[in-house]
């Protein structure tokens, strides 16, 4: 077993940190919203913790690589969901940038995680 500890890992903490924060700002979206454009986005937040921890119990490193990269196409996928979210007026510019920098610090972060598994 791999046994990472992902809740010691910055990636996993800040994953975290904004799937609670998508929550709370797509209460805020219209109704109508609900299950389309909220559900698509704390889909594709909430993927990105859950395959950080799904990954850690695996057998092989490739296993936990794997889906690492699953949780880095689940925050590119979010990336596009605050986008349209800010371009049909649900969120301000403000906290687009806000939830965008926190997005290119865990992208960051799991990319080069993804790449040190990769020398190993």
């Amino acid at each position: 077993m791999v046994s990472t500890n992902y809740k010691g890992l910055k990636f996993y903490k800040l994953a975290h940190f904004f799937t609670l924060e998508i929550y709370k700002i797509t209460k805020e979206y219209p109704k109508e919203e609900l299950y389309s454009l909220v559900s698509q986005t704390r889909r594709s937040a909430a993927s990105i913790p859950a395959n950080i921890c799904e990954g850690s119990a695996k057998t092989t490193q490739a296993d936990f690589k794997r889906f690492l990269s699953i949780s880095l196409g689940s925050a590119k996928e979010s990336e596009y969901w605050i986008l349209l979210a800010k371009d049909l007026g649900y969120i301000q510019v403000s906290t687009y940038d806000r939830l965008t920098n926190i997005l290119n610090e865990i992208i960051g972060s799991l990319t080069n995680y993804i790449k040190k598994i990769n020398e190993n």
